[in-house]
């Protein structure tokens, strides 16, 4: 059976509220299209009051492909899959640079989906970016100029904070080890859309190849500002049980860290994608 569901573009360049589907289901193959080819034309896709079991987001994230499974994070109720972002009082979040996920990977995600299950009683929003927008938005002699480059991932570039405590190099040196550094194009086309978005982020890309580092720097910089113009941005305001699924390969997103010490507690599930041409 088919649902009726319905894309509302919430801002001019990024972001849908999804209504009209239980994604606690397994989805039709129409139902599944639809969400495929939604989640290429918004990028974020939004849903409200789904109450999903770790292996429900299992399902539905496998659904749109293999998974991966963090080097570091905690997982839910020994799914590994299913990685649990729980931060509070004593442990406060180290994130907050605008990223995509798991870039340092040679086949970086096509996306994420996360679900809220503890929610501060104010902040804690989440900020989406559209790479494709920001691309689109450089003239056209950066848009040559970037075009052809490439840039380094670094895992431990982007663990950086969490190596500097004590004894976690040892904890993680099968993470670093498993995960050297590896080169992306800086820009990069849609496998979907066939669009062109930036392909860097503050959390995980060190340097432009061929590139001294003052002149990776300074590119790598105003690319960062540029990308977080706000009219391509767009803030989710989290409630419990909602979702967001987001295209790992044309977005950035950044959580807003003005909650603490309240608790939030987030449940995500990573789709493995392609390697970025």
């Amino acid at each position: 059976m088919t649902s009726k569901l319905t894309f509302e573009r919430v801002t001019g360049h990024i972001g849908a509220l999804v209504s009209g589907l239980d994604i606690t289901k397994p989805l039709s193959d129409n139902d599944f299209e639809a969400l495929r080819l939604g989640l290429a034309e918004h990028l974020v896709l939004f849903f409200r009051d789904q109450e999903m079991s770790p292996p429900q987001h299992r399902d539905f994230a496998a659904r749109f492909g293999r998974l991966a499974v963090h080097p570091t994070f905690p997982c839910a109720d020994g799914i590994p899959e299913v990685t649990v972002l729980d931060y509070d009082e004593k442990n406060k979040s180290k994130v907050e640079e605008w990223h995509a996920d798991m870039t340092f990977k040679p086949h970086p995600p096509l996306g994420s989906v996360l679900m809220a299950q503890i929610i501060p009683p104010t902040g804690g929003d989440t900020l989406f970016a559209s790479s494709v927008a920001a691309f689109e938005g450089l003239s056209d002699r950066w848009q040559h100029f970037l075009d052809g480059l490439y840039a380094t991932h670094s895992f431990t570039h982007g663990f950086r904070h969490t190596l500097a405590e004590p004894g976690a190099y040892d904890r993680l040196r099968g993470a670093i080890a498993d995960n050297p550094p590896v080169a992306h194009p800086v820009v990069r086309t849609h496998p979907v859309t066939g669009k062109k978005g930036l392909f860097v982020n503050e959390v995980f890309t060190t340097q432009i190849v061929g590139m001294s580092e003052s002149e990776s720097r300074a590119v790598l910089d105003f690319l960062y500002r540029h990308a977080a113009t706000p009219e391509y941005v767009c803030r989710f305001k989290w409630e419990p049980n909602s979702v967001a699924f987001w295209d790992n390969r044309a977005t950035l997103h950044r959580p807003v860290n003005d909650y603490w010490p309240a608790r939030r507690r987030m449940q995500r599930v990573v789709v493995e994608g392609e390697k970025p041409a």
